[in-house]
Order: structure tokens, then C-alpha cells, then sequence
């Protein structure tokens, strides 16, 4: 129940987050969610894509670094308190959160949660037991 993210470090500069997404364009690969963050020099888009292995494949050879880590999509009820509900099951346990993004499918509805766990397998073990909804990297990918 995990999901592949491709990690991409980027030199802090005016257009270059536009060659990423113009060489997965051109290579038919669409992003389903991503993550910017940045320094003063360097940044890091963490991205989920339609086809992970052809997008490490087509940035690598366009000169990039890319990286691919393991992830956690937890799908929760779109509304006020849900990311707290989730945040709280986790500290309770222990659970340290080293980065997460979200993104949402349609208002009201529900959102997904892209975790990075310091210890991913108990994370999806308690998320599971307490009626969170896990889901693979299948789902992600074609959402």
C-alpha cells in the first residue's frame, strides 16, 4: 500500500521547474500531485505521476536528478478537522510525519494525503486499524 514518488532537485532558477513539466508533457506523463520546496540554491518537487518509471527514465536523461522514495495516500473525509483527526491517531502512536502534501478530487468530497513516515509500515498499520483508507499506488496513479 505504498506509493511511488519521484523526488527531482532543481537549481533555484527562472524556468527551470518548466523544463520538468515540458519533458513530461512531451514523454505523455501527467502529474497527479506535487510538492515544491525550496532553498536559497536548490529545490525538491516530489511528484506523483501517471508512470513513475518512464518519468525517472525521461528526467534522467534530460539531465536531472531524480530520486524515488516510498510514500503513504491516505484518503480522508473533506471537511474541517479530518487532516487533525489523522495527525493526532499518528502522535498518539508516535508517529513523526517528515513531510506530507494533500490535494483534493472534487470539494466536499474527500482529499488525499501524501505522507513521508519516519517508520512507514507501523504509520499504515495504525492508520488501517483506526478506519483510515490506504491507497495503492494504482489508485493514485489514476486518479
Amino acid at each position: 500500500m505504498k506509493v511511488e514518488q519521484i523526488s527531482v532537485f532543481l537549481e533555484n532558477r527562472a524556468g527551470r521547474l518548466s523544463e520538468v513539466t515540458r519533458v513530461l508533457a512531451d514523454s505523455g506523463i501527467n502529474i497527479r500531485a506535487l510538492s515544491l520546496a525550496d532553498t536559497s540554491d536548490f529545490g525538491i518537487l516530489r511528484l506523483i505521476v501517471t508512470n513513475h518509471e518512464k518519468a525517472k527514465q525521461v528526467l534522467k536523461e534530460n539531465g536531472f536528478t531524480v530520486g524515488r522514495t516510498n510514500v503513504v495516500a491516505a484518503e480522508m473525509e473533506d471537511k474541517p478537522g479530518g487532516l487533525h483527526h489523522i495527525l493526532n491517531i499518528l502522535g498518539q502512536q508516535g508517529v513523526n510525519v517528515e513531510y506530507m502534501y494533500a490535494f483534493v478530487q472534487q470539494s466536499g468530497k474527500n482529499a488525499v494525503l501524501i505522507f513521508r513516515f519516519d517508520r512507514t509500515d507501523q504509520a499504515i498499520e495504525i492508520l488501517q486499524d483506526n478506519g483510515v483508507r490506504i491507497l495503492s499506488g494504482e489508485e493514485v496513479y489514476n486518479i
